[in-house]
């Protein structure tokens, strides 16, 4: 198969997304991708197009607004902002990109957006999830992790940042930033949404993760309405695509394989450096 990529914007009613995709209108399911806090198309490198390549699936990656060269947003973002994007955008983000069916693949902030989309919204093109370090409450260690992020960005994270969000930095690092350490925010739970998860679902979590805790992991499990696998990495911090590519690509096409009717190539999945 040709592995075809466009890099190009959605419009929506209140702007623009940036977007990347790969095998456009292959058959079966879209993989959605669903970036962290900090994220945005560019800082998830070349792992969607490890995936995309070895599943041969069409794949779609966007940045949210205030993110990448998507529009930005004003400041400061809503605490309810995950369950705004999961709610409100990504079905205009589904949408606008004809994504009839789709596997959702969310890291960190990104995973927690796909738990709200598929107990919140009863949405049928939804199918699989794929979650990378989720949250679904806050954990007072993972809070003070947020809050030394917020002094490194002062002493250079930003200008490291820059390079990925433009003129969109610090609206992507306050928006994200300032909420969780919102004191309103100690409060944030999505516990609510699991039940009416039916799809199934794949969790990957870092043993050394420094956002948050294997309660994450336990309480979706316990409490979702689908069928969930776990993958539980060590030496593996909060961003086990980085860390540990191959384990984490591996069970991503080992789940696909349940979940689709194509195969992945699994071969591939060590053949990937970051």
């Amino acid at each position: 198969m040709t592995h075809t990529m466009s890099r190009e914007f959605l419009s929506l009613v209140n702007g623009r997304v940036e977007v990347e995709r790969f095998n456009v209108d292959a058959p079966g399911p879209t993989l959605v991708f669903l970036h962290e806090g900090l994220g945005c198309v560019s800082l998830w490198k070349d792992f969607p197009q490890l995936i995309a390549s070895a599943s041969g699936l069409d794949t779609l990656v966007y940045s949210r607004f205030g993110y990448g060269a998507s529009d930005p947003v004003e400041l400061p973002r809503p605490l309810s902002y995950m369950h705004d994007e999961a709610l409100d955008i990504l079905p205009m983000v589904l949408d606008a990109a004809g994504i009839r069916r789709c596997i959702l693949i969310g890291h960190s902030d990104g995973a927690s957006i796909a738990l709200i989309a598929a107990g919140g919204t009863g949405d049928a093109r939804i199918e699989g999830l794929v979650l990378m370090a989720p949250h679904v409450f806050t954990e007072p260690d993972g809070l003070a992790s947020i809050d030394s992020a917020r002094q490194a960005f002062e002493r250079g994270l930003r200008d490291r940042l820059k390079k990925y969000h433009g003129d969109n930095v610090d609206c992507a690092f306050r928006g994200w930033n300032d909420a969780w350490l919102d004191p309103g925010f100690v409060n944030w739970n999505l516990e609510e949404y699991l039940p009416a998860i039916r799809v199934p679902s794949l969790i990957i979590q870092g043993r050394d993760d420094e956002y948050g805790t294997l309660r994450q992991v336990d309480a979706i499990v316990s409490q979702s309405g689908g069928p969930v696998d776990t993958l539980i990495l060590d030496n593996c911090g909060h961003s086990p695509q980085r860390d540990q590519p191959g384990a984490t690509s591996e069970a991503i096409f080992r789940f696909l394989a349940t979940v689709t009717t194509q195969t992945p190539h699994v071969e591939l999945a060590t053949q990937q450096s970051f």
